[in-house]
């Protein structure tokens, strides 16, 4: 059976043909960037309004893609929390009228659950049990994951995401927007350069908060010339990123190690826009390497915000876990 499947939680509209079986036939993505680099940051307006602008379009794309009719659509997942409210609505108002006019069942799908899921869709095989971490522009969190539907959270962000983090630093740097990117490219320096603290809150605790180490940072480059009010460029610029990169890199890699050892599970499986980063990435396979633990991390195009890993409904959809009409916009669980 064919599903199709919404994604309009922030600044980007996608839409997927995917089947039951997990088999990905299409995943389409129209990105915002351009729009919202001028800001700085996505504008919740500017979004929502691109966002139906899009969505028809993108929607037949993905179905020329996928070689598939619309009639042979089985069922409609859509994305329907969290995310930005006006932009979740225009995708759960699509998805809710092809439902309708097609009379098949309606599934919504979180959205952060379904970063994690990006990496099970990736394996080609079952992860769960698993430690999920998320790390994305507006999430930073932890998940005890004991099965593909059942996420409970165990540590969340008290003020900035990592990416939220990564973003504001890369504008300090005079990087531009959206700055994981263009951070990560920059971090050529010397990592040790710069002492910037690593808030690991009080003891127990699984919880991120980044708002101090971005402040840190602002504090250093203002005090590194206070003459010149220039960012830094050159050897200084990347010896900027990579401290700081490094320092959001210990915090997530120690945080789930320290998940691991909560729950006894050998598996972590790790999305959200903020996995592409290529240090994570290394560090945290170091980092599982040395416990005998299985890393699982979708491919690129599964770590940002796209339709594909709304696959998850497959497994909702073998449960009999279906919504109503009355399927709502969700802008703030997790």
């Amino acid at each position: 059976m064919n599903f199709l499947a919404l994604e309009t939680s922030c600044d980007e509209t996608s839409a997927a043909v995917f089947t039951d079986e997990l088999k990905v036939l299409s995943n389409v993505v129209a990105s915002q960037t351009s729009l919202h680099a001028r800001f700085g940051g996505v504008v919740p307006e500017v979004a929502a309004r691109e966002h139906l602008r899009q969505i028809l379009p993108v929607v037949d794309e993905a179905l020329r893609r996928a070689g598939v009719g619309i009639h042979e659509i089985g069922c409609i997942a859509v994305h329907n929390t969290p995310g930005l409210v006006g932009a979740l609505l225009i995708g759960l108002s699509a998805a809710k009228g092809l439902a309708a006019a097609l009379d098949v069942p309606l599934i919504g799908v979180n959205h952060i659950h379904a970063h994690i899921y990006a990496a099970r869709l990736a394996a080609g095989r079952d992860i769960f049990p698993c430690v999920g971490l998320v790390v994305s522009g507006g999430h930073t969190a932890l998940f005890d994951c004991s099965d593909a539907v059942t996420y409970k959270l165990m540590g969340t962000t008290r003020d900035d995401a990592a990416g939220e983090a990564f973003d504001k630093v890369a504008t300090i740097l005079g990087l531009g927007f959206p700055g994981g990117p263009a951070l990560d490219r920059a971090a050529t320096g010397n990592p040790k350069a710069h002492k910037f603290p690593r808030s690991y809150l009080e003891a127990g605790c699984l919880d991120f908060s980044f708002s101090g180490l971005k402040t840190a940072v602002l504090y250093a480059v203002q005090g590194h010339d206070r003459a010149n009010t220039t960012p830094p460029t050159g050897t200084s610029l990347a010896d900027f990123a990579a401290s700081f990169q490094e320092a959001v890199v210990d915090v997530l890699v120690t945080r789930c190690g320290e998940a691991l050892d909560r729950t006894g599970t050998i598996r972590l499986a790790v999305g959200g826009g903020v996995s592409a980063n290529r240090r994570l990435r290394t560090a945290l396979q170091a980092m599982c390497e040395r416990r005998g633990a299985e890393l699982f991390l979708p491919p690129m195009e599964y770590c940002t915000d796209n339709a594909a890993m709304a696959a998850l409904a497959v497994e909702h959809y073998r449960r009999g876990q279906f919504a109503g009409d009355d399927l709502d916009a969700i802008p703030y669980v997790i």
